[in-house]
């Protein structure tokens, strides 16, 4: 039962319900909040220790027009996580040849990168409140031959920033997380994680600062999916599962869509949580 989302991980397992969660309502919206914090339920849960939000309820491959809320309600629970101040640096992590792993690079796309803009020219323009933001879409290991994780920390580093915000698509349980779902966690991140191919993992303890992972589903892993389909008696029975199918992941057919609004949703709510001296339709002109 592969799932990068702890809200699954969590309902799998009924042992699980030691966990700290909370719940509430924000318009269409659920927002749920997992603290895993001992070792032993990190361990039965499959997830590093912290703090993990689920906002669900809006389907990127439907309406798409009404995403002010869902963009403000994901800015406000990113930004408990950020520092309050010192440079920000957001990577988009994943491999943009590759559509359902192209969340990542999309994302930076939208995404203010303001560490230039300071002294007379933020002045001159009006942007003297800018917070100071860099934003790097690194690439995958097959693409540079340098691991993602040797890149952000190099620059991490020289740059000295006081987070990073490392953007990935996830892999989900069941389909119907797939392009409705945003999970953000203070705990860090494995680059590949969403298509099974895990990497050097960024956290505050590999590369010295804290690491806010923010992520949408766009896959099933194969396997998951005939596990999660068949009925109960075949599982009991012994379920065979066709070769390879471990190999295999499954996307929705908009997945072109799902990735494009997840991208401008993604990072519009990061320049709302980032630039909090501004307006969403200031923000939203910066951008366009």
């Amino acid at each position: 039962m592969r799932t990068d989302l702890a809200i699954e991980a969590y309902g799998l397992d009924n042992a699980a319900k030691s966990a700290a969660v909370k719940t509430r309502q924000a318009g269409q919206l659920t927002i749920t909040s997992i603290n895993i914090t001992t070792d032993d339920l990190s361990r039965l849960l499959q997830k590093p220790k912290g703090e993990y939000i689920t906002i669900e309820g809006l389907s990127l491959t439907d309406n798409f027009r009404d995403v002010r809320e869902h963009i403000e309600e994901t800015a406000k629970e990113l930004s408990r996580l950020i520092p309050d101040e010192g440079l920000v640096m957001v990577a988009g992590l994943g491999n943009c040849a590759i559509t359902p792993d192209a969340l990542g690079p999309e994302s930076t796309e939208h995404i203010l990168a303001t560490r230039h803009i300071k002294g007379e020219l933020a002045k001159a323009s009006g942007l003297d409140k800018l917070r100071a933001v860099s934003v790097i879409s690194p690439g995958v290991l097959g693409q540079t031959g340098i691991e993602t994780g040797e890149i952000i920390s190099s620059l991490v580093k020289s740059t000295k920033p006081c987070a990073v915000i490392a953007i990935d698509a996830l892999a989900a349980r069941s389909l119907s997380r797939l392009g409705c779902t945003i999970q953000i966690s203070n705990t860090g991140i494995s680059p590949g994680s969403g298509v099974g191919n895990h990497r050097m993992r960024l956290d505050e303890e590999s590369i010295g600062v804290p690491v806010i992972a923010v992520g949408i589903p766009t896959v099933v892993d194969a396997a998951t999916l005939v596990y999660d389909l068949v009925s109960e008696n075949d599982r009991a029975s012994g379920l065979k599962l066709p070769e390879n199918s471990d190999k295999m992941m499954v996307t929705p057919r908009e997945t072109d869509i799902m990735i494009e609004r997840a991208a401008k949703l993604t990072g519009m709510a990061i320049n709302c949580a980032l630039q909090k001296d501004y307006s969403f339709d200031t923000l939203a002109e910066l951008v366009s």
